[in-house]
């Protein structure tokens, strides 16, 4: 069994290349479902014959497992330990997509998926707190990020081709997979680790529950956008496979995304430019309001995927420097889980009350302009607070 080398961390065991590596593949594992919910929601409709409203539901409960995972974890780190809930979390997601195989109605759908997305949440809030521990998490979560856009499209072309039975197994093996290498997560209980930060990595600490919220409010777009985005594409006419298709090399450009997000926070400040990425997005989710025609949707999915990535870069590593007992940091999928099952839920309920996928993308632009709030209120307030600091 591989254990931490906490020789090459000096002083933090979280910047081991193995905690690193594992970290990483984790995350990755653990995101899964939600980054392919566009092509997992179109098999549950097609494969199982649940309709529109039917399908937000059960992804949402998905995600609600994965906020309440999140949530578990930040209780239950400092007695259980990170390898303790890594385990747990393996069994009860393996467990509950084994089920799925065999329960395959709407009821019982609902149970299984939360208790999914529960297992994936104990195990990728460990993983994400490991990546944000690092001495450097901004530039972690980068390259996770960049890591998450590679996966994110083979998965969206790996996943209309299975069957629901292969969808589930493919999701077992993953975190199969990770079992022989849970020993290079560092093994201490406690998760505050103490640990010099550089002056530019530090930030008032409140900041770091402001950024969680507004990881919540930001990911109801990105949640009713994303599990809805296919559905809506075939109901406004257009091909079901080509708009797939569209959407999976979409993805591409979160590469972009990424390496664009990573030059500008080498060359400028952390905040002005999320702002702009904000008023960008408002606008991409908004076009679908507008007409889901052939450009529109390119458009729009294509503006989706670039800002999607350079926004989280910003989110998640933000929180991270803010708050570096990595305490803020686990509740990072948690709050991505809780933003991802609201915007389904209520994209639910906008679809049962008539409002039809226009209403979707007002709540998708709706949603984003109010993280756009959030983050100019706080660069304000931060900028007063500077201003009238001594020097």
């Amino acid at each position: 069994m591989p254990t931490a080398d906490s020789s090459t961390a000096s002083q933090n065991p979280f910047d081991s290349k193995g905690t690193f590596l594992l970290s990483l593949y984790m995350a990755l594992v653990g995101y899964s479902v939600l980054v392919a919910l566009p092509a997992i929601n179109s098999a549950w409709v097609d494969q199982l014959g649940f309709s529109d409203v039917e399908v937000n539901r059960v992804a949402s409960s998905d995600l609600l497992g994965l906020f309440l995972g999140s949530v578990a974890v930040s209780f239950l780190i400092s007695r259980l330990g990170r390898r303790a809930l890594i385990y747990a979390g393996i069994a009860i997601a393996i467990a509950a997509n084994w089920l799925c195989i065999y329960f395959t109605d709407y009821s019982a759908m609902l149970i299984l998926r939360t208790l999914a997305g529960f297992g994936a949440g104990l195990y990728t809030a460990v993983a994400v707190a490991g990546l944000g521990a690092r001495s450097k998490p901004r530039e972690a979560f980068n390259w996770m990020l960049l890591a998450f856009a590679f996966s994110q499209f083979i998965e969206l072309q790996l996943i209309p081709h299975l069957s629901m039975t292969g969808i589930y197994i493919f999701f077992i093996a993953t975190y199969v997979v990770t079992l022989p290498f849970v020993g290079f997560m560092p093994s201490q209980k406690q998760a505050r680790p103490e640990f010099a930060i550089a002056s530019d990595e530090q930030r008032p600490g409140a900041l770091a529950w402001v950024g969680i919220f507004a990881i919540v409010v930001a990911y109801v777009n990105i949640g009713a956008y994303w599990s809805n985005i296919e559905l809506a594409a075939e109901a406004g006419g257009l091909d079901g496979d080509w708009a797939a298709q569209v959407i999976s090399w979409s993805v591409l450009l979160s590469f972009v995304g990424c390496f664009g997000a990573m030059y500008v926070l080498r060359h400028f400040d952390h905040d002005r430019p999320v702002l702009v990425t904000f008023v960008l997005m408002v606008i991409a989710v908004g076009l679908l309001a507008v007409d889901v025609s052939a450009g529109y949707f390119i458009l729009s999915v294509a503006m989706f995927n670039f800002l999607w990535i350079f926004i989280d870069v910003y989110q998640m590593g933000g929180v991270s420097a803010a708050d570096r007992t990595g305490s803020a940091a686990a509740f990072i999928p948690g709050a991505q889980g809780l933003g991802q099952m609201l915007g389904p839920l209520v994209a639910s309920f906008l679809l049962e009350r008539g409002a039809g996928y226009d209403g979707i993308f007002i709540l998708c632009a709706g949603a984003s302009a109010t993280a756009l709030l959030i983050y100019t209120l706080s660069y304000l307030a931060t900028r007063t607070r500077t201003a009238a600091s001594p020097q």
